[in-house]
């Protein structure tokens, strides 16, 4: 009996062995899919470290490097701007696609493109570049900010909302007009402050924390005690203006972030004032498209990354939304099925 018991032991951890070496080997297999594939990408202004719009392509490009084993290449625009062609030319020279993120490498992704048509590029946020050798991939922004309207509606106890944009251009408008929708779907009657940092030609208004600030300050001193920002790196004053003002006041006002889940990289000490971010998943967009070219299923065109695709969406991280994130996800439902048209223009 020992004698059988022993056999069959054997025979259990011989089984085991070949399962895990399947296993790795499956493993191995995926991290590998992307070996000696390069890929470059080029950040706008304010680079890796914005906490918002070019971290979240950063993660789409460390998802690929851990996932597909991709060999990856960086690079920022200056504080400018005046080099994003010149970075997406070099970028080009060594890698197999290569990613412009922003809408402001519409017309230097176009004369790259142009200049270099063996290779792959995708640009986020523009759908203008008609090339055979680019992607565009686009989100459904208004439609994510509807449901963080709503969340700042439901939250409101002044029955005054802020939104704070960036550069007054059309794409940050449609910010401005989902949030104004998804709160006056849950309130008709409240009201809505919106100011934009900087008009184009000037961009600045993406990375100047400073102004977001004064102006966030501005909003929660004249009664609205949630604010949402669309405006990248300047976000980081609303934060601090929340903070300094929930504390002087002995209240609580709340704000809410943008494209990446902000309350997991803003400082611990504002963490508490940020209600929930609207996410827009360009990590996702980045990642799939990566992976669609290393398997050669690389396409060019618009792509719309929405609701129906989780494209976009909003963060419960801090559990502040826990308590309305039924009513959200009804919202978000009725999205997706067509029963909310969600308008793209305030």
């Amino acid at each position: 009996m020992r004698k059988k018991l022993l056999v069959l032991l054997a025979i259990l951890a011989a089984f085991a062995l070949v399962a895990a070496a399947c296993g790795s080997d499956d493993d191995t297999a995926e991290s590998d899919a992307g070996a000696g594939v390069n890929i470059g990408l080029v950040y706008d202004i304010g680079g890796r470290g914005d906490q918002s719009f070019n971290d979240s392509a950063a993660a789409g490009l460390d998802e690929a490097v851990a996932d597909l084993g991709i060999e990856p290449s960086e690079a920022s625009a200056d504080e400018t701007g005046s080099n994003r062609e010149e970075l997406l030319n070099l970028q080009a020279e060594g890698n197999e696609l290569v990613f412009g993120v922003g809408f402001l490498f519409a017309e230097p992704m176009t004369n790259a493109a142009t200049a270099n048509p063996d290779i792959n590029f995708a640009i986020i946020d523009d759908s203008s570049v008609d090339l055979p050798n680019v992607a565009s991939l686009v989100f459904a922004e208004h439609e994510g900010s509807f449901l963080v309207g709503a969340a700042a509606a439901l939250k409101s106890e002044s029955g005054k909302v802020g939104f704070i944009g960036g550069v007054n251009i059309e794409l940050i408008q449609r910010f401005e007009a989902g949030f104004i929708a998804g709160a006056k779907a849950v309130d008709p009657d409240i009201e809505i402050v919106s100011q934009y940092l900087t008009e184009p030609p000037d961009f600045g208004g993406f990375n100047d924390p400073a102004a977001g600030k004064v102006v966030a300050q501005s909003m929660f001193e004249g009664g609205s005690d949630v604010v949402y920002h669309a405006a990248g790196g300047s976000g980081a004053g609303l934060f601090t203006a929340a903070k300094e003002y929930s504390e002087a006041n002995d209240t609580k006002v709340w704000a809410i972030g943008v494209d990446s889940d902000q309350y997991l990289t803003a400082g611990e000490d504002v963490q508490e004032y940020i209600l929930t971010s609207m996410l827009k998943r360009v990590n996702v967009a980045v990642r799939n498209t990566i992976e669609a070219h290393v398997n050669g299923d690389f396409a060019a065109g618009s792509q719309v990354f929405d609701l129906s695709v989780d494209g976009v969406g909003y963060s419960t991280s801090g559990g502040a939304v826990d308590d309305i994130a039924d009513q959200l996800d009804d919202f978000k439902q009725q999205i997706i099925d067509g029963e909310i048209t969600v308008p793209e223009t305030p």
